[in-house]
């Protein structure tokens, strides 16, 4: 067998390995998710400072420095421990900054990393695919304007039936991208950030935090939802956040998933096997 060294004794899936670009299979690595836990504990903390905590600044410091340095064989010696991947990750950022270890992760549950993590990642994802979409719609359109007076035959139920034009061909793919394009800013727009909620949702170990005041905690969660990008943030929650974004979020993608097989199967590879184009088109 292979040495562990040989990345071709692995498995890697092909959506990563062979179809997904760099700035994607980036957005969905394990650097991007525990970093993004680590900013997420750090702009917990920065809220919690300042809204009277006794967290000081040299702690911060010392959690911003090592946001992107994350010791791997340590946190899995330490998940190998704990059996917890999130404490994993709470003791190996607190040994890359030993003055902030006591107040990492203060109040949070796991959640308030692995979903909020989960959010920030759709939402970035959302953000790399709208522009390349809206990139393939432009070059379709030009591609349409070039070929609008080019006749070629229309078909029903796959039977010749009357004449029709390429560029008007092209400009039936672009209306449902474009469709497609609505959907996605709107799923992206849409997102909102799980917030500050504690283990259920009630928010029951930051209200004892702060000495049952509402109004900070209200505050605290306001604060890390800008801190994370995010415009709003559920109102209520459980533990996590509402799977029916996640279902909302794959029904716009799979909606651009069907209108990018009609174009490549069921239009050009048709147009191929009836010699009407060939796959310089």
């Amino acid at each position: 067998m292979s040495g562990d060294a040989d990345p071709h004794s692995k498995y890697r899936s092909p959506l990563s390995a062979r179809y997904a670009s760099p700035e994607m299979s980036y957005n969905f690595s394990e650097q991007k998710k525990f970093s993004t836990w680590r900013k997420l504990w750090t702009w917990l903390a920065k809220a919690e400072k300042s809204l009277g905590l006794d967290i000081t600044s040299e702690q911060l410091e010392q959690m911003e420095l090592n946001v992107e340095n994350i010791d791997y064989d340590l946190a899995a010696v330490e998940e190998a421990r704990r059996r917890h991947d999130v404490m994993a990750h709470v003791h190996t950022f607190g040994a890359a900054c030993p003055l902030a270890a006591p107040i990492i992760h203060l109040g949070a549950t796991s959640a308030y990393v692995g979903d909020n993590t989960d959010l920030i990642v759709l939402r970035d994802a959302f953000d790399i695919i709208s522009p390349k979409l809206a990139r393939c719609i432009d070059r379709l359109s030009k591609f349409a304007g070039e070929h609008k007076g080019l006749p070629c035959l229309g078909f029903t139920h796959l039977q010749p039936a009357q004449l029709t034009t390429v560029g008007k061909r092209a400009c039936l793919w672009i209306q449902d991208l474009l469709m497609d394009l609505r959907n996605i800013q709107r799923a992206r727009d849409d997102l909102r950030f799980r917030g500050v909620k504690g283990t259920t949702g009630t928010q029951a170990s930051f209200l004892e935090l702060f000495d049952g005041n509402h109004e900070k905690v209200d505050q605290l969660d306001s604060l890390v939802t800008e801190m994370a990008g995010f415009k709003n943030c559920f109102i209520v929650c459980g533990q996590t956040y509402t799977r029916k974004v996640d279902t909302d979020c794959l029904a716009s993608l799979a909606s651009l998933g069907a209108s990018v097989h009609k174009v490549s199967f069921s239009s050009l590879r048709y147009w191929t096997g009836h010699l009407e184009s060939n796959e310089n088109l």
